[in-house]
């Protein structure tokens, strides 16, 4: 089973970002690293003078780097800059079918804001260049099975931790709730590092918020589910970060996929992280994805 670090998902300042990844060079048991923005491109400006150094630093290290593409491209300026990332030497991922097509059927990766909930959608997307593809993290365990039984040429992925990134949507939550303009947001989404809580009107968790981007409230933790996945094709495993100990969390799925730890050890060293939410694992066991199974 091979060891992904996501894409940050959040606003981080330039100085955390960059130190979280000379972690994950150095410390973290991991095969590849996902780098770049997903959510908001108004964001891309603060990485621009460090992700050189952090895409050299993680190389040398011996991680297999990845440049991940914006979710929702609506600008003819982000479409251009989409263009720019997949005209380099890096695999791109792609998180929008526009970046598929301007790959010309390039070699890629597929991210999990691309649909794909069939054997069909699969099939075309090889097609078309997929090399890993990341499945939705709302997919069942069932459906996984069904997609991964059909794959040629592509590696099956699954997140397996983090808070599932669940849609996305022209309007800046982050910015509406603080009486700002998506265009003038002053960047407030930089005051909730791991996402901004969103309760139901009686005080319940119900789901986090992330500039544009809508995620569970929960903390996704696959680890006794890994071995049924495997079975059923998955041969790459997601984790998103967040500000936790991620070389920890990372440590502890490589002992667990190479078979030193079991899953309750897994979940003893996750449960002593400070997570964002509460550990849930529905969606694969085919419930609401709030529940522990």
């Amino acid at each position: 089973m091979q060891i992904t670090i996501g894409p940050v998902l959040f606003n981080w300042s330039n100085p955390e970002w960059a130190d979280f990844y000379a972690r994950i060079a150095e410390e973290a048991p991991v095969d590849r690293v996902v780098l770049g923005e997903v959510i908001c491109s108004k964001r891309t400006p603060f990485r621009s003078d460090a992700i050189g150094d952090v895409v050299e630093r993680l190389e040398r290290a011996g991680k297999d780097v990845v440049l991940a593409t914006l979710a929702l491209p609506t600008l003819k300026r982000e479409i251009a800059e989409i263009g720019e990332t997949a005209g380099g030497d890096h695999m791109i991922e792609v998180n929008d079918i526009a970046a598929v097509y301007q790959l010309g059927g390039r070699a890629h990766v597929v991210g999990p804001f691309i649909n794909v909930y069939n054997e069909h959608t699969l099939k075309v997307l090889e097609g078309l260049g997929a090399r890993t593809v990341c499945l939705p993290p709302e997919l069942p365990a069932q459906s996984i099975r069904a997609i991964a039984a059909c794959r040629t040429t592509a590696d099956i992925e699954v997140l397996a931790f983090g808070r599932a990134p669940l849609a996305v949507s022209a309007r800046c939550y982050h910015a509406r709730l603080h009486n700002l303009t998506k265009d003038s947001c002053r960047y407030v989404c930089d005051q909730d590092r791991d996402g901004l809580d969103v309760d139901t009107l009686d005080g319940q968790k119900f789901l986090a918020v992330n500039g544009i981007a809508t995620m569970a409230s929960g903390v996704t933790v696959l680890g006794r589910e890994l071995t049924t996945l495997a079975d059923a094709g998955v041969s790459r495993i997601r984790l998103s970060p967040h500000t936790c100990d991620m070389v920890a969390v990372s440590a502890a799925y490589r002992d667990l996929c190479d078979g030193r730890i079991d899953a309750a050890e897994l979940m003893a060293v996750i449960q002593q992280q400070p997570l964002p939410g509460a550990i849930v694992n529905g969606y694969v066991h085919g419930r609401a994805g709030s529940v522990f199974a």
